[in-house]
């Protein structure tokens, strides 16, 4: 079983795709989430994640642990970047597989659903103006 990790690092999306293939799988569905030039009317240049990772861990974690007990999953892996990202960086990268896509598809939208609600993952927004600012889980500033 794949599980939840936090990565300093570039993700590469097409080795944990592969990763998650098997005989059984008729569909492996992957989810990638990168950083884009723009938020909320301001130019992005780049981002910052920190977290506490153990308690990232253990939540990311029981989330796919759930995600194989809600929906009919052969296998799950998601894993999230922390420290400095630039445009374009993949940021976050949740796969599922599956006998059938439908099944696929809804446990990855699910998990990175629930991964944005409940893990702890702070991203701070570096804007072209030269400002940043942390936003909340739901993609909105700090107030």
């Amino acid at each position: 079983m794949k599980r939840f990790e936090l990565s300093d690092g570039p993700i590469d999306g097409a080795a944990l795709e592969r990763s998650l293939r098997s005989r059984a799988a008729g569909a492996v569905v992957g989810f990638a989430g990168c950083v884009r030039d723009h938020n909320d009317g301001r130019e992005v240049r780049a981002l910052t994640y920190q977290t506490y990772a153990p308690l990232a861990a253990s939540e990311g974690n029981a989330i796919l642990d759930e995600a194989r007990q809600r929906f009919a999953i052969l296998d799950a892996c998601c894993v999230h970047r922390v420290g400095d990202l630039v445009l374009g960086d993949c940021a976050v990268w949740v796969g599922a597989s599956a006998a059938h896509r439908d099944v696929a598809f809804a446990a990855c939208r699910w998990i990175i659903d629930e991964i944005k609600r409940r893990v702890p993952i702070w991203k701070n927004e570096h804007y072209a103006d030269g400002e940043s600012d942390w936003l909340h889980p739901d993609g909105m500033p700090r107030d």
